[in-house]
């Protein structure tokens, strides 16, 4: 057991107060179970007696894991709680928010109205001291302003400020802020003071964040903050040339084994059932290439796995890999390894949405030589100013030193002179990742953990070369439309 929140008497909807701290990783999959109970005043003795008939304090349960509540919405997921035979047990609804990130930072904005004038000949000239709270109650200064000459009413400039440094990371904990009129011999002058909290600042510019100074009337503040959610849409494309071998014989990389997945299979569902929780509405488009399509025979590198060219999109990652077997049963395998088409499709649509609000991840899975390698090298070039991602997972034997070169760790990628404005492309061969105990489910956590390991740091990149300032998110009720789109 992780921990247990407090105990609230006589009520059906409980609002806990107490927070736990979890280590949060991106790249892996943390699954949490919530369980809730009645608490009585001899619990201990319940406790006893239930190893010899079921728990009668026992409400409901519910599992999920660490990024499903994060991905979520707002940070907030609500699930049924369940394991009760024959009865309803609820909702329960998660909340999670990041703590003392040092990259987390807080972009404000604050003017005031009617300030008092503390100087005889003339306004005031009024500044802003910030101070976080301590735990031993004291307080420490962390942000001052600028100076506004001559005003009751300043608008003071934006700046941005970590939150770990305004609140250490606690959303709740007390933020204090002294209004001074300031005086050239350094002797400032008390306005007025108010206290608040990042949560609060957080709202926004309405009537939650105006504050009144107190001291002698001392007029009163709005705060304008700006925050930023981003949006990740994961889209999956699969090699289907013939290299890969018959998928009805036991040694093709595509083999449909009734005992255990092939590598292409493995290697998606460890990489998406990570990425799924991230995307909101777990609509995956999902497209094959090099391979001959009926009834013509025509060659496509980059057809819909689910069959219909105007929606790609698969429920989940169930639905991905349903659809991948559906058309290893319908399409011949054929080349050749072209990677240019696909990426450039979801570079398209990447083309669109490049205000911070939405980023795009690919995950291509292949098994040989790019065919196109000039084509490849100018679409990663182009997509590299762009809100993308590009991961490679080689599976197979074939040597893989063109995709290690797409990779640019080393040397950044080029085409026709022009470097890539930064690293888009995370390669790692699938073989690498074969446990040699035969225990697959932490080989292929290894795998997720290593691909989606530089996902973060990209994407911040990518924020930061174009100057993109926090923003609220689009809502999630555009991408449906935006997926199909691709």
């Amino acid at each position: 057991m992780f921990g247990r929140t407090e105990v609230i008497d006589n009520t059906r909807n409980p609002d806990f107060v107490r927070k736990f701290v979890l280590d949060f990783f991106f790249e892996e999959k943390q699954n949490l179970r919530f369980d809730v109970t009645l608490s009585w005043p001899c619990h201990a003795i319940n406790s006893l007696f239930s190893i010899f008939s079921p728990p009668k304090d026992f409400l409901g349960q519910t599992f999920c894991t660490l990024g499903e509540i994060i991905g979520s919405t707002g940070g907030r997921l609500e699930r049924t709680l369940s394991g009760i035979p024959g009865k309803k047990c609820g909702v329960i609804i998660l909340t999670a928010e990041e703590l003392s990130n040092c990259r987390d930072i807080a972009t404000m904005q604050l003017c005031a109205n009617k300030l008092d004038k503390k100087d005889f000949f003339g306004k005031s000239d009024p500044f802003l001291v910030f101070y976080r709270s301590n735990e031993d109650g004291t307080f420490t200064i962390c942000h001052k302003t600028e100076v506004i000459k001559n005003t009751l009413n300043p608008v003071w400039q934006p700046f941005t400020i970590p939150v770990r440094a305004l609140c250490n990371g606690d959303y709740d904990r007390t933020v204090k802020v002294d209004v001074y009129d300031w005086d050239r011999d350094g002797s400032h002058d008390f306005i007025g003071e108010f206290t608040t909290s990042y949560r609060e600042l957080s709202r926004g510019q309405n009537q939650f964040n105006v504050y009144e100074v107190r001291h002698d009337h001392g007029g009163g503040l709005l705060f304008r903050h700006m925050k930023t959610l981003t949006q990740l849409n994961f889209t999956v494309a699969i090699d289907f040339t013939a290299s890969n071998g018959n998928p009805s014989q036991p040694t093709s990389l595509h083999y449909m084994s009734p005992y255990q997945m092939n590598a292409y299979a493995m290697a998606l569902k460890a990489v998406g059932e990570i990425i799924q929780d991230y995307d909101s509405d777990k609509l995956f488009p999902a497209y094959g290439f090099g391979a001959k399509l009926p009834p013509d025979g025509k060659i496509s590198h980059a057809f819909p796995l689910s069959g219909d060219n105007d929606n790609p999109n698969c429920v989940g990652i169930e639905g991905v890999l349903e659809a991948y077997f559906q058309s290893l049963r319908t399409v011949q395998l054929y080349g050749p390894t072209n990677f240019a088409p696909v990426i450039n499709k979801v570079a398209n649509c990447a083309a669109e949405i490049t205000d911070g609000s939405q980023y795009f991840v690919l995950l291509m899975i292949t098994d040989g030589v790019i065919s196109d390698m000039v084509q490849t090298k100018e679409a990663v070039v182009n997509a590299a100013s762009l809100p993308l991602s590009i991961i490679i997972v080689g599976v197979g034997p074939a040597e893989f030193d063109a995709m290690e070169e797409l990779d640019g760790d080393e040397v950044r990628v080029s085409s026709r002179g022009r470097l890539a404005e930064r690293d888009i492309v995370q390669f790692v061969p699938f073989r690498d990742y074969i446990d040699r105990s035969g225990n697959q489910v932490l080989s292929m956590a290894r795998l997720a953990k290593d691909v989606l390991a530089e996902i973060p740091d990209q994407l911040l990149s990518f924020m930061k070369g174009r100057g993109i300032e926090p923003r609220p998110a689009l809502s999630s009720s555009p991408l449906p439309g935006l997926h199909q789109h691709i």
